[in-house]
């Protein structure tokens, strides 16, 4: 059902004030049917984290990019905009992929294991990794995307009546619609869901402040241990993602992390090392790191798949450097996939993909040795 301007105005205004009506609301609310919002017609809020400078022109402080954005132009983003020395978020509520996922696919393996998440994302990117897997929303403009209009009430009451526990803002990157997040988390929290977000981790330290608390957990990509590797595959940098990493650990919500190992660029064992170093020195032994494997995409298609072997010695060096929780990602059905007691050595949940196939934690606990096992489990 596609949406005019008097129906998406309507909507606004009614979202805005808090009274959706089922008449309103259906058909827009609805994701599989794909309501198209035009480009012209993008419903723009005003930012939450930006200052004003001189002749119009305004400073981004939202991510690490800080972009100074001139009158009727917008960020690296390609999502925020300035109008008259005023900075506008142009993808608030309007959602451009949802689905319901498995919390498993997120990944998280400490967060509700086999429970569905409502996952969403708009259009837009703070950087541009060539190796992306949604580059077809994340390295595009809003209007360039057909989106659903789903206010956050609208957002977490779909969510319920699919049976999700979760909800994820996930597929593109959520810092880029950061106001959203926020806003569908509060109100996933009022319904009682778990909203969790999935992110780069490119972000500045008070907008992270400011939302964590809302998040029941958050799972960050970290691209590589590399300054150069951010600097030539991301177009981003590896020392503010280091800072949220101990912002998240430091503010108690739960955080996972992956890394994508990809063949020569970011596979090295002096790389493993020292990645798994820093994380057992400055986030804990507990926090769970999942290598996954790379399959050729976007700009990086003359690679080859990551080798499993990679994956296993990646695994064996993070283990040998003190991390008890260390996941391999994409190869279904490899033990890797297993939450396994640190304590005892009992095998507490069993993966297969997506999928659970046993799970013998009791109140976030192993059964056989009572060891607690962090994570979130109701």
């Amino acid at each position: 059902m596609k949406i005019d301007r008097r129906r998406l105005v309507a909507l606004t205004a009614a979202g805005a004030a808090g009274v959706l009506t089922p008449e309103l609301l259906r058909g827009s609310a609805a994701p599989k049917e794909g309501a198209k919002v035009p480009g012209g017609d993008l419903p723009a809020r005003e930012a939450s984290w930006y200052r004003r400078l001189e002749e119009g022109r305004v400073e981004c402080q939202l991510c690490p990019q800080a972009c100074t954005v001139a009158d009727l132009e917008r960020g690296t983003c390609g999502v925020r905009e300035n109008r008259g020395g005023t900075y506008y978020t142009l993808v608030h509520s309007l959602a451009c992929s949802v689905h319901v996922d498995p919390i498993e696919k997120k990944p998280f393996f400490h967060v509700l294991p086999g429970e569905k998440a409502l996952s969403f994302a708009t259009a837009g990117c703070n950087v541009e990794c060539k190796f992306c897997q949604n580059w077809e929303i994340s390295q595009f403009r809003p209007e360039q995307v057909e989106a659903y209009f789903l206010p956050p009430e609208t957002m977490v009451a779909t969510a319920k009546r699919t049976g999700a526990r979760l909800t994820a803002a996930t597929y593109g990157e959520p810092v880029v619609f950061w106001e959203y997040v926020r806003d569908v988390a509060k109100a996933a929290n009022a319904a009682g869901l778990r909203p969790t977000v999935v992110s780069n981790g490119f972000i500045q330290e008070k907008p992270l402040r400011e939302v964590l608390p809302s998040l029941s957990a958050i799972k960050v990509d970290l691209k590589s241990f590399r300054e150069d590797f951010y600097r030539d595959q991301v177009r981003g940098k590896l020392e503010p993602v280091l800072k949220a990493l101990e912002v998240i650990r430091e503010v108690g919500v739960w955080l996972e992390i992956v890394v994508l190992l990809i063949p020569t660029l970011n596979d090295s064992e002096a790389e493993i090392e020292d990645l798994s170093a820093w994380v057992f020195e400055k986030l804990g032994p507990d926090v769970p790191v999942h290598f996954t494997r790379f399959h050729p995409t976007y700009r990086l298609t003359e690679l080859p798949p990551t080798p499993v072997a990679t994956l296993e010695r990646s695994w064996k060096i993070a283990r040998k450097q003190g991390l008890n929780y260390v996941y391999l990602g994409n190869v279904p059905g490899h033990p890797g996939e297993n939450t396994v007691c640190p304590g005892c050595g009992e095998i507490l949940i069993r993966r297969m993909g997506f999928r659970i196939l046993g799970n013998r934690l009791k109140d976030g606990a192993c059964q056989k040795c009572g060891r607690t096992i962090p994570g979130v489990w109701e």
